[in-house]
């Protein structure tokens, strides 16, 4: 009894949390949603389904410690256990405020390589690229931000982005409109330009995504002159843009707004007041 007892405890500690949900990102990557069954995910890890519910309840619990663990490592969060859902504790942990910066101090840090800017623009161009590493995240993460905000995926997100705001010196009152807006730009273009990939290799696979943006340009270059004037102006740049530069100019244009609308500029600072 007692050999058996160490035997099943050796099997536990083997197959870990972290191994399932590992696997399990796994099997989304391979075939989607569809893809990910206990069936499959049993075959995979070569045990029977008692070891896999000892860790995870159902499907929905998994699709979440997965796109934790996918978002944790896209953010480069500190986590031993990525893809358990957090405790109040440990989000009151990761918004432990940390000292805002003054004014003063602002044009130094925006030149500086670890500046505000930067941050932001390294978490979105880390995210970006999870998206585009795991088709199947954009579903789940809009599911995340609107059916349970209070998980551990959407607090990741906006206290990442949530810091260099409130490093970049924007008032307290507009931390949630400003971070809110780089969040829901991130998320929606990373995950439009994922469903235009998908959409591109299901309707042409066989055709690259040069050929796709030429035939695309040349149908809007077709269109009525009076009906769509812009549309046929921008054609060319639409079948020449590039993906990631375009990802990047949208974010330096909510970071500019950011900057415009919340910030005081220079001539604020210096100008004595009226007496």
């Amino acid at each position: 009894m007692a050999t058996r007892a160490r035997r099943s405890q050796r099997r536990t500690e083997a197959l870990s949390r972290e191994r399932i949900v590992e696997a399990a990102v796994e099997l989304l990557d391979a075939a989607g949603e569809g893809g990910l069954t206990f069936r499959a995910l049993t075959e995979r890890l070569a045990t029977g389904p008692g070891a896999i519910y000892w860790h995870v309840a159902n499907k929905d619990e998994l699709l979440d410690a997965a796109t934790g663990a996918v978002v944790a490592a896209a953010l480069s969060l500190d986590s031993t256990e990525p893809a358990e859902l957090a405790e109040p504790a440990e989000l009151a942990e990761l918004a432990e405020p940390t000292e805002p910066v003054e004014p003063a101090d602002r044009a130094e840090s925006a030149q500086s390589p670890d500046s505000p800017q930067d941050k932001i623009r390294a978490i979105a161009f880390g995210l970006y690229d999870a998206i585009e590493d795991h088709p199947w995240l954009p579903t789940q993460l809009a599911l995340q931000l609107s059916r349970s905000p209070w998980g551990s995926v959407t607090p990741r997100i906006f206290e990442s982005i949530g810091r260099q705001v409130r490093a970049l010196g924007v008032p307290e009152g507009h931390w949630f409109t400003a971070a809110s807006a780089l969040v829901h730009y991130i998320l929606g273009a990373t995950g439009q330009n994922a469903a235009n990939n998908a959409s591109a290799r299901t309707l042409a696979p066989d055709v690259d995504r040069a050929e796709f943006l030429g035939a695309a340009s040349k149908a809007w270059e077709g269109l009525d002159p009076d009906d769509y004037p812009f549309i046929r102006a921008v054609a060319a740049q639409m079948r020449e843009h590039d993906d990631r530069e375009q990802f990047l100019a949208g974010i330096d244009l909510v970071l500019t707004g950011i900057t415009a609308l919340h910030l005081p500029s220079e001539q604020d600072r210096t100008t004595p007041p009226a007496t």
